[in-house]
């Protein structure tokens, strides 16, 4: 397993958590791991104008050496009205980067999400000050 997040930055507060340790070269993984923020960040919330990464509704992303993703995401509230279709849009959105094997998407609930989960730029997107 392999770690999504560029080892020599400071960890975001409240990102994703990574697993240690790949046979893909470090300059590879950096640029997959890349592509699939990217991705990730083009699913939006329909109910809250930002996406999905900033909100903080990814819990971890693992890449596997045959370059697979797993993906714990949660939502802002169990009874979501997109629970059954939004980790249908990420699994498309991650399938899309290049390189990327079978994606696999585990709707999680514990921790529950809260607000504190949600990145400055998301803040500032909904006005949450």
């Amino acid at each position: 397993m392999t770690e999504t997040q560029n080892e020599s930055a400071a960890p975001e507060p409240n990102a994703p958590s990574m697993e240690p340790g790949s046979g893909i070269p470090a300059h590879q993984l950096e640029a997959l791991t890349g592509d699939i923020v990217a991705a990730l960040k083009s699913v939006y919330d329909p109910e809250i104008p930002a996406d999905i990464y900033e909100i903080g509704l990814i819990y971890r992303v693992d890449i596997d050496d045959d370059r697979n993703v797993d993906i714990d995401m949660t939502l802002t509230a169990p009874g979501c009205p997109v629970a059954g279709e939004m980790p249908g849009w990420v699994e498309n959105a991650v399938s899309s980067v290049a390189g990327v094997g079978v994606v696999t998407v585990n709707m999680v609930f514990d921790p529950p999400w809260t607000p504190d989960r949600m990145s400055e730029e998301a803040k500032v997107a909904i006005n949450w000050y």
